[in-house]
């Protein structure tokens, strides 16, 4: 009898070590050299445009405003990737794989900056006048491909909307059930009504509520990882150094274990950051800005304040603890164990709180994602109706379900989604180089708010909006 669990275990094993991560690395590379190293070179500007909200017509009424968008893919970014994901790698890669995971983060996110600047100039406008976009509008618009659109569309839809909202509340059910004993079943139920409440009202409030639960969430948990760091500061540079000796460490290299240890720590920080996966860009789409380079640089930030913040902080709180790592502990029971030996019993239920904020705030920017996609697909409002319905009963599903299965079959649907994303983005990169070129030479012509025309770069076709 065929084991469903090995099979999906073992075509994620391939899509990864023989396609993805090359493709990845190769990509965020090539990205980085072309873009002239963005990520790094406009660091304060990213600052400046998340505090200003990223430019002109943040305020419009039923629009969704730059930082609003960028609330949107930082909680579907910031969640079960971030303190269960992050425990999963330590626990089955080592240290060392942290230090792989940050590459990810550095690499990919010239890859995020083309996506998100992608979205921006093929975004369109819905029957409401508010913005809709992202892989598949411009895999149609940009590469004149309808199927192919569709097909990352589908797979967008039940990978983020459905798969992925189970491994949230499979995160959310576990950590309930072990800081206060209530039943799995009970908090799939509450959940899943929570989740259809909020989820009717569509993107904006969507959006409001990211707007809220985002910064509370993030501050908080970086507040405990800060006092658990001072509380061991003289511990730091030890950990440090093992991250590094593990990642590189001859012993890692004579074991054979090193690719596996990259293998891990890869896989954990694409799910956990999502760069150049295909996702963020729905969100960014649908910001107001006045340039699309603003939303590209703005959501290249998400994924350093995603990879290199929280799931650093969830990295040194598992590190700096005594908890065994070879005691069979794994996913978020390690990282409640880990902090409950530095504040005490607090500790299980504070992780509690955090990853029901963190994974439900996920749940609520995965279901924007994939309503998304259904209005690419469909315009009838029926089919939007029974995909909020499997939202919610999937929640349901996941509360109950095996980690292991649920894990591995997101990580399948994350690659292909990926796979077809990076080959867009490739063929389409030329125009968000060009992009990235008029808005520096407006900044260098002392324009302090840059504005996009689509006559600036003569080859773009269907693009409505600029």
């Amino acid at each position: 009898m065929i084991n469903f669990a090995s099979v999906i275990e073992s075509i994620s094993n391939f899509l990864y070590t023989y396609i993805l991560i090359a493709i990845l690395i190769l990509l965020g590379v090539y990205f980085t050299f072309k873009c002239n190293f963005v990520q790094f070179r406009y660091i304060k500007e990213m600052f400046r445009l998340l505090g200003d909200g990223g430019g002109s017509g943040e305020k419009e009424e039923g629009h969704v405003s730059s930082f609003q968008a960028f609330c949107i893919s930082t909680a579907s970014r910031v969640g079960t990737g971030n303190l269960a994901g992050i425990a999963i790698a330590i626990s089955l890669g080592g240290p060392g794989a942290i230090f792989w995971m940050w590459c990810i983060a550095l690499i990919g996110a010239a890859s995020s900056f083309v996506e998100s600047t992608l979205a921006q100039i093929y975004k369109e406008k819905d029957d409401t006048g508010a913005y809709k976009g992202g892989p598949a509008y411009y895999i149609e618009k940009g590469l004149k491909k309808r199927w192919l659109g569709v097909t990352f569309s589908i797979f967008i839809t039940l990978s983020f909307g459905l798969i992925f909202n189970s491994v949230q509340s499979n995160t959310i059910s576990i950590a309930i059930n072990e800081a206060f004993g209530v039943s799995r079943l009970a908090v799939g139920i509450v959940l899943m009504i929570i989740t259809a409440i909020i989820i009717v009202g569509g993107v904006q409030r969507v959006a409001k509520v990211s707007g809220v639960l985002v910064p509370v969430m993030a501050v908080a948990y970086i507040l405990v990882a800060l006092f658990v760091m001072v509380k061991n500061y003289n511990e730091i540079p030890r950990i440090i150094a093992l991250i590094f000796e593990n990642a590189f460490g001859i012993k890692q290299v004579v074991g054979g274990s090193l690719g596996g240890v990259m293998l891990i720590g890869i896989k954990r920080g694409l799910f956990s950051n999502e760069a150049g996966m295909g996702s963020a860009p729905n969100a960014a789409a649908a910001a107001t800005v006045s340039h699309p380079v603003k939303q590209g640089l703005i959501q290249t930030l998400a994924v350093f304040n995603d990879t290199l913040i929280i799931c650093s902080c969830t990295a040194f709180i598992i590190l700096l603890s005594d908890v065994d790592l070879t005691q069979g502990l794994t996913g978020i029971q390690l990282t409640q164990n880990a902090l409950s030996s530095h504040i005490g019993s607090f500790g299980s239920t504070f992780i509690a709180i955090c990853i029901l904020l963190f994974a439900f705030s996920s749940i609520v920017g995965n279901y924007y994602y994939g309503e998304s996609n259904i209005e690419f697909l469909t315009d009838k409002k029926s089919y939007l109706t029974i995909y909020r319905i499997g939202v919610a009963l999937m929640v349901l599903f996941g509360s109950v379900a095996s980690l292991e299965v649920v894990w591995n079959l997101a990580d399948v649907f994350m690659a292909i989604m990926a796979i077809i994303n990076l080959i867009a983005i490739t063929m389409l990169s030329k125009f968000a180089f060009k992009a990235l070129e008029d808005y520096t030479k407006q900044k260098k012509a002392g324009i302090k708010d840059p504005v996009f025309k689509a006559e600036s770069i003569p080859e773009l076709e269907n693009v409505t909006e600029w």
